[in-house]
């Protein structure tokens, strides 16, 4: 019995000990498949998801998928709590009880239970001093313990400063792509906004921006990936739909327009699909993007959709269309990243968005643009107005 306790709490302390290292303190893509963390999110996430799907409110439902993450990282630090105030104890049980304890039983059930306070009062740093060690090993377990507890405690104070500040940086660049390519975001509408004189420009330094966000998003999603859980503050935004809709930017500029914006497109898509990609494995959806690489073709781009984009793209001074090889260029891209997209919107019950913006969507940007449209009409007015007057005192000079 006590041999089999002393493995038993071994097994559970080394466990979360590692578990927390891998997660918390690890700067890379934590391994193996028998993970706490990972299979605690498999154990929460498929019915919370498969639950959060059947609420036909969207609000509701979204509000469901946005409470899983901060709760899900809650319940895993008390996951790790329980299973070291456990481990501790076994191992307390396993040198035979060695307390003085006025309260105790000479049961197993008491002795267990005397051996448990003792490790959640040790863990948590109480010190209550009711229960006394009689043997050194006991004394020495204790400290161990303490000194485990106490570094728990700052993993935890360093642990979730370092996320919201992570999720922070992550939300700043998906709010200010609301004025860039609409909400949801589209390439289409993207490149539209971008069709000004001096816009290639700005162009470029879009997506140089979304090329070092992309590096971030890599950097800290692969070594926290909880934070994936975690959603944008609105429900018309998610890094995800973000993320895809600056590819799909970046495969038109590729597939249609040379220059210099193209040239920064292909950096931009190549770090991106890398984030998309390292993401998914971290998941382990590779069979979910085996089963969407077959349907790339007709899900996202329709034909009828195909027609309307190259209408838009014709407006905007792009031939799209005009190009018989620049279609099979786009579907190689879309080949790419778009399996990716679709497997973890599935998995995170994310929507990917559309190329195209839908025509009745709500659009701040468009009310601000007509108002710049008409005060740039009054202006040009009041200019040539002007131009008028001057020529006309110009005539009565010289006549």
């Amino acid at each position: 019995m006590r041999i089999a306790a002393f493995v038993i709490g071994l097994m559970f302390c080394l466990g979360a000990v590692v578990d927390a290292f891998q997660t918390i303190i690890l700067p890379r893509r934590p391994t193996g498949r028998f993970r706490i963390t990972r299979l605690f999110y498999i154990v929460t996430w498929v019915p919370w998801s498969a639950l959060a799907r059947r609420i036909r409110n969207r609000k509701l439902r979204e509000i469901a998928y946005s409470t899983y993450g901060p709760g899900s990282l809650l319940l895993l630090l008390m996951v790790w709590a329980l299973l070291l105030v456990t481990g501790f104890g076994l191992l307390l049980f396993a040198l035979g009880t060695p307390f003085a304890d006025a309260m105790a039983t000479p049961t197993l059930i008491g002795r267990l239970r005397t051996d448990l306070y003792v490790s959640g009062t040790t863990l948590f740093t109480l010190g209550l001093g009711d229960v006394v060690p009689r043997s050194l090993a006991a004394r020495a377990l204790i400290v161990c313990e303490s000194g485990t507890g106490l570094g728990f405690v700052a993993l935890v104070i360093g642990y979730v400063p370092v996320l919201y500040g992570a999720f922070s940086r992550r939300e700043v660049s998906v709010a200010l792509l609301d004025a860039r390519a609409g909400s949801p975001p589209t390439s289409t509408e993207l490149l539209r906004r971008h069709a000004f004189a001096g816009g290639q420009e700005t162009l470029v330094v879009l997506l140089i921006e979304w090329e070092r966000w992309s590096a971030e998003l890599l950097e800290s999603h692969v070594s926290y990936p909880i934070l994936c859980y975690y959603r944008s503050q609105h429900d018309n935004q998610s890094w995800l739909s973000a993320l895809t809709a600056v590819l799909d930017s970046c495969a038109l500029l590729i597939s249609v327009v040379p220059g210099v914006a193209s040239r920064q497109a292909q950096l931009t898509f190549a770090i991106a699909r890398h984030a998309l990609v390292d993401l998914g494995h971290i998941f382990h959806l590779e069979e979910c993007e085996a089963k969407w690489r077959t349907h790339v073709a007709a899900n996202r781009l329709t034909p009828a959709n195909f027609e309307l984009l190259c209408g838009a793209m014709k407006q905007m001074g792009m031939r799209l269309c005009g190009d018989p090889e620049a279609p099979a260029r786009l579907h190689a891209l879309r080949a790419l990243y778009e399996p990716h997209a679709h497997a973890l919107a599935d998995y995170l019950g994310l929507s990917l968005p559309q190329w195209m913006p839908e025509p009745l969507a709500k659009d701040q940007w468009k009310t601000v643009e007509a108002v710049r449209s008409q005060a740039a009409s009054v202006l040009q007015g009041t200019v040539i107005s002007d131009q008028a007057e001057a020529l006309r005192l110009y005539s009565e000079e010289h006549s």
